[in-house]
């Protein structure tokens, strides 16, 4: 049995990452994602770290690609972009608003020679809108949806999320609304045209945020390391030096937390004795609970909490995170063959399907690697390709022994 986008193919005309992951997780379901590059290909091929001259950024959200390059600026390469356009279900593009359509591939354009397409544009701002054309970055979009506004400690300054959350945000959305698009398009035979903008997304992500403040008027405030609702529910420091995060969501995990602890003689304290009594004495029961960790190591209090059903987690790095056991035998880290980076280590696609589910088929294309093989699958001659080759309308780049003996 085929993977669940076997057959359907997507255009991605997208740089560095709400586009690009938007196609990797439809790549990963198996689609065939074309991504078409300018020469100078996707801004994040320069980004740091690099092996062997190849970004392992690039590397991680654009696996299960094929690359072509194709100058956009010129007439020839907007009409090869029509012509495969027409033969396709789903164009990505995440440029400024107003890009597209200036270059005669817009939504409409591209309607007209295919109606059932399903064009997914990704920006910071929308495609309508007084802030339509404004720069809109993954920061700048934090920053606009008021992300920020509720990140860190209250004195200090808005902590910047150690994630892109806007730019990973608007790509969960725009595959979600590539694959409704699919989805209409099949039972009712006409595409649609999505506009994801990363600032709504990012404002659609704070469900508890939005709705306190749209219900009571009251502005959410940045909390630290606390929760908006609940207490205790945050980061501690245990007696190694250690953090760990532990939070009682109801009143039976409160209860099993502080017996855990040793600190059963605060059940009976009135100020404690129901969810809203314990956050409006936040700072009484955060007290005592620090005070209590610090007879703990990390390690200690997470096992113990464990046994009784308290969440709980170390705060882990990265390296802590790839070396847990429960990782490495649900297989988050898969292993990847790159034509100049050798065996590549990558993290999965976290959809676990019953079967045919995602899989990493091919590394991320180096640039230009398809050019020859994609143009050929729309009709054009071997002659035709150099000539494009030659006028610079496209660019034939490496091909990897095995797939250029194909």
């Amino acid at each position: 049995m085929p993977r669940p986008l076997q057959g359907i193919k997507v255009l991605e005309i997208a740089n560095f990452i709400a586009g690009p992951y938007c196609g990797a997780m439809l790549a990963d379901m198996g689609a065939d994602v074309i991504k078409i590059e300018s020469p100078n290909g996707d801004m994040t091929r320069p980004m740091p770290p690099q092996i062997n001259g190849e970004s392992v950024s690039f590397v991680v959200v654009n696996r299960n690609k094929r690359s072509i390059v194709l100058d956009l600026k010129t007439a020839e390469a907007r009409e090869i972009v029509l012509r495969m356009a027409a033969a396709s279900d789903v164009l990505i593009e995440n440029n400024r608003p107003g890009s597209m359509e200036k270059l005669g591939l817009g939504p409409e354009d591209l309607k007209k020679v295919n109606p059932k397409l399903v064009y997914i544009s990704v920006s910071g701002f929308g495609q309508s809108g007084p802030y339509r054309r404004r720069a809109g970055v993954n920061l700048i979009a934090e920053a606009a949806s008021g992300t920020l506004s509720v990140q860190g400690d209250p004195d200090d300054l808005p902590m910047r999320p150690g994630i892109e959350t806007a730019d990973m945000f608007g790509a969960l959305f725009a595959a979600y609304g590539a694959v409704c698009g699919l989805l209409g398009a099949h039972r009712f035979g006409e595409g649609n045209t999505a506009d994801i903008a990363l600032v709504e997304a990012s404002i659609a992500a704070a469900p508890w945020q939005t709705s306190g403040f749209l219900a009571t008027g009251e502005v959410p405030r940045r909390l630290g390391h606390r929760h908006r609702q609940n207490a205790p529910y945050q980061v501690f420091r245990t007696g190694d030096g250690r953090h760990v995060a532990l939070g009682t969501p109801n009143h039976e995990l409160f209860i099993r937390l502080m017996k855990a602890l040793g600190l059963d003689h605060y059940l009976d304290d009135p100020r404690f004795a129901s969810y809203v009594k314990r956050k409006e004495n936040e700072e009484a029961i955060v007290a005592i609970v620090s005070e209590a960790l610090q007879g703990w190591t990390a390690d200690a209090i997470e096992a113990r909490l464990m046994e009784e059903g308290v969440p709980c987690s170390k705060v882990n790095n990265f390296d802590e995170v790839f070396r847990d056991p429960h990782i490495v035998e649900r297989g988050v880290v898969v292993e990847i063959e790159h034509p100049k980076l050798g065996t590549v280590k990558a993290v999965r696609n976290p959809v676990n399907l019953a079967h045919n589910g995602p899989t990493i088929d091919r590394p991320a294309p180096l640039l230009g690697q398809h050019s020859r093989e994609v143009l050929r699958e729309f009709g054009y001659s071997d002659e035709e390709i150099a000539a494009f080759a030659r006028s610079g309308v496209t660019m034939i780049g490496e091909e990897p022994a095995a797939e250029a003996a194909e």
